[in-house]
């Protein structure tokens, strides 16, 4: 019977406190089911906000913790075709991919090429896909037009910046730090700026000749309201973070003379209500990105799941310059 070691928590609060390590025989698969070994798993702020309570999706406890991550079928359940042991796959969403082996229902699975990285395999059910559907969902992008965003290096970030010069469309980025700049330059980014008082003009100046049709924030506050008001009359600002916790201050005069659009995006319901066909479309999209290396999340450290306290620590680091992985013995990048 194979082992295996999996991060658990039976209460919410600071991951520092509440997780825990425990060994346990793998499940087998059940009618319907494979079991994955899972190679490497990412760890996104949404994590954090789970083991705390905080997520709007509370999982039952005991719970494993992992939002996404990539593995490789170990065994099939009865009742199972069009999959085979070997296969490198995602793991389904609300599966915890903080282990080394889990079960999931064979419907959920999407297979991954071969040519992928496994990081970044790992990396590539959540952040590039919310790029993706904000770049696609809400308004109809032409050649020329110009996308805003904040928090411009992060893995969303990045992902807005490769897809949307492979669509002709132009991005302003916002960061705030300086030696950023080269690097998302040397990404396709037309214009980077560092987060000011000065943003709205600058963003004036950079795009006069095009509309700017859409912003995506995820830090909020007075970022939020800088984007807001660079956008040209009937523009949409998408928010899909928080990451300065600072409320969203909405002005009567933008939504009144520039009959701006504010709403918002959350990928977990996303998929939920997406079609099988509507979620590999949009994979089939996104694989050729990640496959001819065009689009690439960095990686700044990976941890073996029995140091996850210091793995912990690193991806709460401020200016870590990458994503902090769980990976399993035998993976590679």
């Amino acid at each position: 019977m194979k082992k295996s070691t999996s991060i658990i928590f039976h209460e919410f609060g600071p991951p520092e406190t509440v997780l825990s390590l425990v060994e346990e025989d793998a499940p087998e698969p059940r009618a319907g089911e494979v079991l994955i070994r899972v190679e490497a798993a990412p760890i996104n702020p949404a994590d954090f906000n789970v083991i705390e309570g905080k997520y709007p999706k509370r999982p039952e406890l005991p719970a494993v913790p992992g939002m996404e991550g990539a593995g490789v079928i170990a065994s099939l359940g009865p009742e199972v075709s069009g999959l085979a042991v070997g296969d490198r796959v995602l793991i389904p969403h609300g599966n915890g991919a903080w282990r080394q082996y889990v079960t999931v229902p064979a419907s959920g699975v999407f297979v991954i090429p071969s040519n992928i990285p496994v990081f970044q395999a790992a990396m590539l059910k959540i952040n590039p896909p919310t790029a993706w559907r904000m770049l696609h969902d809400f308004v109809d992008l032409r050649p020329g037009d110009w996308v805003l965003q904040n928090a411009a290096n992060s893995a969303v970030g990045r992902a807005v910046i490769v897809m949307a010069k492979a669509m002709g469309v132009h991005t302003v980025s916002v960061v705030r730090r300086p030696e950023l700049i080269p690097e998302l330059r040397a990404l396709g980014a037309d214009a980077v700026f560092v987060e000011s008082d000065q943003l709205v003009r600058q963003i004036g100046e950079t795009a006069a000749l095009g509309r700017v049709r859409l912003a995506l924030n995820a830090v909020g506050g007075e970022s939020a309201l800088r984007l807001a008001n660079a956008l040209s009359r009937e523009g949409t600002l998408v928010t899909y973070g928080a990451m300065g916790r600072q409320p969203m201050r909405i002005p009567n005069g933008l939504l009144i003379f520039k009959n701006l659009v504010w709403t918002g995006f959350w990928i977990t319901h996303w998929y939920k209500h997406a079609s099988e066909d509507e979620t590999r479309d949009m994979f089939a999209s996104i694989f050729p990105l990640l496959a001819g290396g065009a689009l690439s999340i960095p990686v700044a450290a990976t941890y073996p799941l029995d140091q996850f306290r210091e793995a912990i620590r690193h991806a709460s680091a401020e200016g870590r310059g990458g994503k902090i992985l769980f990976a399993n013995a035998g993976s590679g990048a």
